[in-house]
C-alpha cells in the first residue's frame, strides 16, 4: 500500500443497502469537495444479497477517494468497521452508517471539538427519529447502563457517526459486536473522550437491522467490555479474589464440620454441608489456577507480538525539545 496518508478517512459497513449507497457516496463527495486536505472513503460489504456489491463495484470508477472492501460472509457490524479502520490511511478515522440516518456533514462539528484536544469524539443523536419504544428507549436504558458500568459516560454509545485518532483506533482490536464500546475501550488506552450532539435523519429507504434482541445482548457484551476495561492486565484479581472467597468459606465450613466431628462426636456423613464445603475448596483450586493460566497467557500476548501496556502522550529529550 502507498505510503500516501489522507487527512480524513471514512469507513462504513454496508449490509444490505443498496438503495442508499449511491446517496451515501454523493453526499459525502458533495460535503468534502470543498475541504481543503485529501480524504477518503472506504466502504466494506459485509457480505450483501441484495446486489450492494454490485452496485460498488459501478461508483469506484471516477472517483480516486473511493475505497471498497467486500468480506467473503456477513460477519457482523463490528468486523466490518474493524476491516475498514485496518485498511483507512487518515489522520482522523471517521464512522458512519450506509443508511443515511448520520449525516456526513456532521463530521466537521466531530473535527471541530476534535481540534480543541480530544483524541475520540461520539456523536449523539439527541433528537431521534426512530420508533419510541422498539429503539429510543432500550437505547436509553442500555447507553445508562453502560456508562455506569465503564464509567466513561456517554448519551449515545450506539451512533455510529464518531471520529478517532488514528494512533488510537488502531490500538485496539474489537471484535463480536463490541463495536458500540470504542470509546470506552479507547478510554482504557488514555484517550480522552468527548460527545457532540448531531443530526439523525429517518430513515427513507431499506430495511432496518435492528431490534430488541440486540438490544438484550448488550447486557452480555458489557459483561465482556467490564471484563477487558478492569482485567484484562491482571486476570487474577477476579479470579483469585472468587477463589479466595470459595476457598474460606469451604475451610470454614470443613473447620466446623471437624470440631462436631471431634468434640461434640456427633456423625458428619451425611450433612450437605460437607459436600458444599468440599466442593468450594476444589473450586477454589480451580480458580486460583485459571488465574494463574491466565495472567500467563496475558503475558504471552503481550510480548509475543510486541504490546506496549501502556499509550505514550509525548516523549522528550533533556533539552526539553518534543520528539
Amino acid at each position: 500500500m502507498s505510503s500516501f496518508r489522507p487527512s480524513i478517512s471514512f469507513v462504513s459497513p454496508v449490509f444490505n443497502e443498496r438503495e442508499n449507497i449511491q446517496l451515501l457516496v454523493d453526499e459525502i463527495e458533495d460535503v468534502m469537495r470543498s475541504y481543503p486536505s485529501e480524504w477518503e472513503v472506504w466502504l466494506v460489504d459485509d457480505g450483501s444479497t441484495d446486489g450492494s456489491r454490485e452496485l460498488l463495484d459501478k461508483l469506484v470508477p471516477g472517483r480516486p477517494w473511493l475505497r471498497v472492501l467486500k468480506l467473503t460472509k456477513n460477519f457482523g457490524q463490528t468486523a466490518a468497521i474493524s476491516a475498514g479502520v485496518d485498511h483507512a490511511r487518515g489522520e482522523v478515522i471517521v464512522t458512519l452508517d450506509a443508511d443515511l440516518q448520520n449525516d456526513p456533514r456532521d463530521v466537521f462539528c466531530l473535527l471541530d471539538v476534535m481540534s480543541k484536544g480530544y483524541d475520540v469524539v461520539s456523536g449523539w443523536r439527541k433528537h431521534r427519529k426512530d420508533h419510541l419504544f422498539v429503539r429510543t428507549l432500550p437505547s436509553r436504558v442500555a447507553n445508562s447502563l453502560i456508562s455506569l458500568i465503564t464509567g466513561v459516560r456517554l448519551h449515545d454509545y450506539g451512533c455510529t457517526l464518531k471520529a478517532y485518532h488514528r494512533d488510537v483506533i488502531k490500538s485496539i482490536r474489537i471484535y463480536g459486536r463490541l463495536h458500540r464500546f470504542i470509546p470506552a475501550l479507547c478510554s482504557w488506552r488514555g484517550a480522552s473522550v468527548a460527545e457532540v450532539v448531531v443530526n439523525h435523519r429517518a430513515r427513507v429507504a431499506g430495511r432496518s437491522k435492528y431490534g430488541l434482541s440486540k438490544t438484550f445482548g448488550v447486557a452480555l457484551d458489557l459483561i465482556t467490555v467490564k471484563f477487558l476495561l478492569d482485567y484484562t492486565d491482571a486476570p487474577m484479581r477476579v479470579f483469585g479474589g472468587i477463589g479466595a472467597f470459595c476457598g474460606f468459606s469451604g475451610m470454614c465450613g470443613l473447620g466446623y464440620l471437624s470440631w462436631v466431628k471431634f468434640f461434640l462426636q456427633q456423625p458428619i456423613g451425611d450433612r450437605p454441608l460437607l459436600m458444599i464445603s468440599i466442593l468450594l475448596v476444589m473450586l477454589s483450586a480451580q480458580l486460583l489456577a485459571l488465574g494463574l493460566l491466565t495472567e500467563l497467557s496475558i503475558r504471552i500476548y503481550y510480548e509475543s507480538q510486541g504490546k506496549a501496556v501502556y499509550r505514550l502522550a509525548e516523549q522528550r529529550d533533556v533539552t526539553g525539545k518534543l520528539l
